[in-house]
């Protein structure tokens, strides 16, 4: 036992005194290069963990694992920080999201695996700044970075145009506007070179967006003439956008009501009318003003113009819409909404419903004081929290260091021991040296083994979707007699979706599905589905019975107890008779002249769960002149960030509104309004469409 402390406190010396001198052999040279990819393979694969759980939305295990990782040493503290800021954003927690903001700019994130987050965190600190009112804090904030993304020469032209676009806001705000004038042209510099080279439209729609955002904030300062110049500045970018091929023909609509609406606000405070009104009608005559009205400068206009009915009956379902979309009675929308409905009423002479209002604005006052109060200290609370855990942890480094300092004299002292020892104990301080390394070769090997599985499975993945893919068809007719497209959208790299059709002379065979749940299960239960349909319909069987048929093959040994919900169709083109088979899928839309329904069908159980089931066949007797909309319910299930699903109604007006167009048209029109309803949000179920039009 003696010898054994010997030998540590041998060991222990000449490591000191090895240090001390800088002595270093080749393989403690490999040791530190091994250390230091293993760091940075370490903080790539932090950094890649936190990104896939935030898009999880899982924001508190976000913070968790930030806090965990960081402590480890396995990411830095500015990429935790970053992580943590989206994360509380995401909460609406925004004082905590503003501390972890700050922390990154302050780190400077100029080098090293974190600086690719430096200008994105700023953009984001200084937009919560905009929002809280704090111009002069945003300002210190975007203006360094300015300086320091030119003298680095690591901008790019959109960036630089963000950042100049918020200190041209802020110097409005604060009466600056000859300051204003100068920022937001160097801005403007800067978004004509980056559109230049954009060609997926980011930078157009920053551009247009931003040049919007101005016209607003000249008005809200009541700098009305340079709003309206701006107006005109906006709605020039937006034909320029609008010419692109990449332009998002919902997103140009909306651009333009927003525009016009701001342009009729501003003339009608220069007492305008006439011109204001002419504005008005045109923001009325786009497809996001004749949406259900909510927007607090269309009811700020009405209540200027005088036209109180219309106010008072845009927001007579007030109540209802803020409660569905989530909001809580904040001061802040008492005062935006509430207020605003008070006014209407009152001058449209509904004074029993302006009372009403008034009531609801004092009894909501109350708590809307004590909650602001509860989120502030709560917010202030994590700060605190938060700064007393790290000043703890700073003390604790101070105390190791302190105790470095005096061991330090004590190693000086011990040297001599040490070079006396070292011969002896030479043999040991190799062999132990050498386990060391060993011990970070293997972690380092562990760590790159983990990271090349992780890149095979992501490979396979993307193997398995490309392959999932080309099982579909993409080619379709090009005859007078049929108009038919079709697209899938999986969810996940590989999904459980199918469309498939098969052109027989002058019969049409078709079909949609939707596999029981996601993935590469479902993807392989796809295939098996894909497979039988093209056989069957080869051998020109019946939609009835090529259900049933289906169904005995694949419920055969499925012990998993997957299913498949499908429409089967077979038309005959010259007559346009359509045979069918639902089995226990949505019920598409049928469009003719006239108008657009639900087909209404028999009841069918999915393909799969029971064996020796007989599927009911049905058809129609001509839909010559009529398309038929088939889809999955990734399509009306689709839900945006409340939660909110997309639902049948809005399927079925704009299966009406689109209806008559080609069936690639129907089919783009309605990809486009449910990307718009997610919103962001990330898809929750694979989608497909198929549109079949017989001429």
């Amino acid at each position: 036992m003696l010898m054994k402390r010997i030998y540590s406190a041998a060991i222990a010396f000449v490591a000191m005194v090895l240090s001390s001198c800088g002595y270093q052999q080749g393989s403690d040279r490999q040791g530190n290069y091994a250390t230091t990819v293993a760091a940075i393979q370490s903080e790539l694969y932090g950094d890649s963990l936190l990104e896939s759980t935030f898009r999880e939305r899982n924001y508190d295990r976000v913070l968790l694992l930030a806090d965990s990782l960081q402590q480890a040493q396995v990411v830095s503290e500015a990429t935790a920080s970053y992580w943590s800021g989206r994360a509380c954003v995401s909460q609406h927690r925004y004082r905590v999201a503003t501390y972890y903001y700050k922390k990154v700019v302050d780190s400077d994130g100029q080098e090293g695996p974190e600086s690719k987050y430096y200008t994105g965190t700023v953009c984001n600190l200084t937009n919560l700044l905009l929002a809280r009112g704090d111009y002069e804090e945003a300002m210190r904030t975007a203006m360094p970075a300015v300086t320091k993304l030119r003298a680095t020469g690591k901008e790019s032209a959109g960036e630089l145009a963000d950042l100049l676009t918020y200190i041209g806001f802020c110097q409005t705000k604060l009466g600056r506007f000859g300051e204003a004038a100068g920022s937001l042209k160097q801005a403007l510099g800067y978004y004509e070179e980056a559109v230049q080279t954009d060609t997926v439209g980011t930078d157009w729609q920053n551009y247009v967006l931003n040049a919007f955002n101005t016209s607003v904030g000249y008005k809200d300062v009541g700098r009305y003439e340079e709003s309206l110049a701006w107006c005109d500045r906006a709605d020039s970018l937006l034909h320029r956008y609008a010419e692109q091929p990449f332009a998002q023909g919902a997103l140009v609509d909306y651009f333009k009501g927003s525009i016009e609406l701001n342009r009729a606000v501003a003339l009608q405070k220069l007492h305008r009318n006439h011109e204001a009104a002419y504005a008005y009608s045109a923001f009325r005559h786009t497809n996001f003003g004749n949406s259900m009205l909510l927007d607090i400068n269309a009811v700020t206009y009405l209540v200027d113009a005088q036209r109180y009915q219309e106010a008072a009956d845009a927001y007579k379902d007030l109540d209802h819409i803020l409660a569905s979309s989530g909001f809580r009675l904040t001061l802040d929308n008492i005062q935006q909404f509430y207020t605003l409905k008070f006014r209407a009423n009152m001058g449209a002479g509904r004074r029993d419903s302006a009372l009403a209002v008034g009531m609801k604005i004092v009894d909501a006052l109350d708590s809307a004081i004590v909650w602001q109060k509860h989120s502030d200290a709560s917010e202030l609370a994590t700060v605190y929290d938060t700064q007393q855990k790290e000043t703890e942890i700073a003390r604790q480094q101070a105390e190791i260091a302190s105790q470095d300092a005096a061991l330090s004299y004590q190693r000086w002292i011990g040297t001599a021991v040490a070079m006396i020892l070292m011969a002896l104990f030479f043999v040991i301080y190799t062999i132990y040296r050498n386990k060391m390394h060993q011990k970070l070769q293997t972690a380092y090997d562990q760590l790159e083994e983990t990271t090349t599985a992780k890149e095979r499975i992501e490979s396979e993945l993307r193997i398995a979707r490309d392959i999932q893919m080309s099982m579909v068809p993409h080619e379709f007719p090009q005859r007078p007699d049929l108009d038919l497209y079709a697209s899938m959208t999986p969810a996940r790299e590989v999904g459980g979706d199918l469309y498939e059709y098969l052109l027989d002379d002058d019969r049409l065979y078709f079909c949609v599905g939707d596999v029981s749940g996601k993935g590469v299960p479902a993807s392989l239960f796809m295939a098996q589905a894909v497979r039988l349909f093209r056989i069957l319909a080869s051998q020109r069987v019946a939609p009835a019975d090529m259900a049933t048929q289906m169904n005995a093959a694949l419920s055969e040994d499925n012990e998993q107890g997957m299913f498949v919900t499908m429409f089967i169709g077979l038309v005959h083109l010259p007559t346009g008779h359509l045979d069918f088979c639902n089995a226990g899928h949505n019920p598409p839309v049928l469009t003719g002249e006239e108008k657009s329904s639900f087909l209404q069908m028999e009841t069918n159980a999915p393909i799969g769960l029971w064996p020796e089931l007989k599927f009911v066949g049905e058809e129609i007797e001509s839909m010559k002149g009529q398309s038929l909309f088939v889809y999955t319910d990734g399509l009306n299930e689709a839900e945006n960030t409340f939660k909110e699903q997309f639902g049948e109604d809005r399927l079925l007006a704009m299966v009406k509104e689109v209806g008559r167009q080609s069936s690639r048209q129907v089919i783009e029109a309605l990809e486009t309004a449910v990307t718009e309803h997610r919103g962001g949000s990330e898809p929750n179920d694979d989608l497909t469409m198929m549109c079949v039009r017989v001429c």
